[in-house]
């Protein structure tokens, strides 16, 4: 039976000077077959015209009008379009280390319905970004996993692979901002979903502007913290389904990427 086809989703923002850097890093890292959806919101994006021009040689390529507004309509818009399958979140500002994708669909394959790249466990780093978002989202995953054994260390990373079915299950309610994976994968946490950690290195961004806003989407991040607090407590007292526990990884195996025709 053939693996079921990846599907990578990028919202994006003018994005223009980060989109080719961007392609080439799919490329290298990421093994055919796979789709490469680009979510955009507005026709004036100047990431449309480029995205367009590499799409006119690359089938796996393609454009999707954003059916709401931000990175979480998006999102959401991402993941309806893709509808089931491995379904991979990645940021258009090269933060995210893709030479790890080939082990996320492994642990995917293998069972896991969330695969969390994480900054925190054993073998993750995190180069650059401003120091009280990262101290705080340290904190927060670390924090979750060693009080309430929480899947993944790292509770705030974006760059993250789910079961796309699994995501259009659930009632997605962040209307902004980035803190759509930690409502994800709480939400699955408290179903006792399967999921899974490895480690990764994340960089901030060296060309164009970032759209977080850190003072104004701290509570809602703080809402989702409590709430898998809550499932963590609810987990200790049995009054919610039994975890089904995927082994963390603490160091992913180097790879080279397969490429088939």
């Amino acid at each position: 039976m053939p693996a079921e086809l990846l599907s990578l989703i990028v919202p994006v923002y003018n994005e223009a000077a980060n989109f080719p850097n961007l392609v080439r890093e799919v490329e290298r890292h990421v093994p055919l077959p796979f789709t490469l959806n680009v979510v955009y919101d507005f026709d004036a994006d100047t990431t449309v015209p480029v995205a367009r021009e590499f799409a006119a040689s690359r089938p796996w390529l393609r454009l999707v009008k954003n059916r709401g507004k931000g990175v979480v309509g998006a999102l959401r818009t991402g993941f309806e379009v893709v509808g089931a399958g491995p379904a991979l979140v990645v940021m258009a500002d090269l933060s995210d280390d893709l030479s790890s994708i080939p082990a996320m669909l492994d642990l995917y394959r293998v069972g896991a319905r969330i695969v969390c790249p994480s900054r925190y466990c054993p073998g993750g780093r995190q180069i650059g970004g401003p120091w009280l978002k990262k101290t705080l989202s340290r904190l927060a995953g670390i924090s979750l996993n060693m009080l309430l054994r929480f899947p993944t260390r790292d509770a705030t990373n974006n760059f993250r692979l789910y079961d796309a079915a699994l995501v259009n299950e659930l009632p997605i309610e962040s209307e902004g901002g980035f803190k759509l994976a930690l409502e994800l994968t709480a939400k699955a946490f408290r179903r006792g979903v399967r999921i899974a950690e490895l480690p990764t290195t994340w960089r901030d961004r060296v060309a164009g502007d970032s759209r977080f806003k850190f003072r104004k989407w701290l509570p809602k991040y703080a809402y989702w913290y409590g709430y898998a607090c809550l499932a963590g407590f609810e987990r200790k007292l049995g009054l919610v389904p039994p975890m089904d526990v995927a082994s963390s990884v603490s160091k992913a195996e180097p790879r080279s990427p397969r490429r088939t025709a």
